[in-house]
């Protein structure tokens, strides 16, 4: 970008905070979580956003804000160049938002009748900036458990395939249907945006 502001590292400062507010107070934590029950019968909506600036604790939080900000710098200044500078921070902003809502359906759908199902974390919209940062360069390196370099689009395929039977394992504590969804509606929505960047995928996979 242009400018020094950049929207990431503002986005990673907001989610801090509001993370760490529920760190010293575990009620920030219960009124901002992902749950489908609180929000299919008390209409308490606003949780399909707002649990995505909370999260459990400092490993959870800096795992995510680092991912983000690893890849997220470059999709900001992706759509930005696309877009221009105001119109691309709009857009910018309403994928991340929309990701976060996007990704949290799938179990608002699953566990609207279970009071004892909730969730919290920028995991999902994380996952859909990094899917993007895929779209944009499939062949770069991604470094598997910070150690094993694989080209972007044979992790992502992987990590796809991964998060979709873990979610119907339903196992452990780890919400990935919103990893999954996340991805999908990272790609979705930069391809409605921007759909030529389906031509740029087509040349950069077989184009090498």
């Amino acid at each position: 970008m242009d400018n020094n502001l950049s929207i990431t590292l503002v986005i990673i400062l907001f989610t801090g905070f509001i993370s760490y507010q529920g760190f010293r107070q575990y009620g920030w934590i219960d009124r901002l979580r992902h749950s489908p029950y609180q929000e299919s019968r008390q209409k308490e909506w606003y949780r399909l956003l707002t649990s995505g600036f909370i999260h459990a604790d400092w490993v959870h939080l800096m795992v995510n804000m680092f991912v983000l900000y690893s890849f997220g710098i470059a999709v900001e200044d992706y759509i930005v160049a696309s877009f221009g500078s105001v119109k691309g921070v709009l857009m910018y902003i309403g994928i991340y938002v929309m990701t976060i809502i996007f990704a949290n359906i799938p179990t608002l759908i699953r566990h609207k009748n279970n009071p004892g199902f909730a969730s919290i974390g920028a995991s999902g919209a994380v996952s859909g900036i990094l899917f993007i940062f895929i779209l944009m360069q499939p062949w770069a390196t991604l470094l598997l458990f910070f150690i094993i370099p694989v080209p972007a689009i044979i992790a992502g395929v992987g990590y796809l395939i991964y998060s979709s039977w873990a979610a119907r394992q339903g196992r452990g504590r780890i919400d990935h249907s919103a990893h999954f969804a996340g991805a999908l509606a990272g790609m979705i929505l930069m391809i409605l945006l921007k759909p030529d960047i389906l031509h740029h995928v087509w040349q950069s996979l077989f184009k090498v």
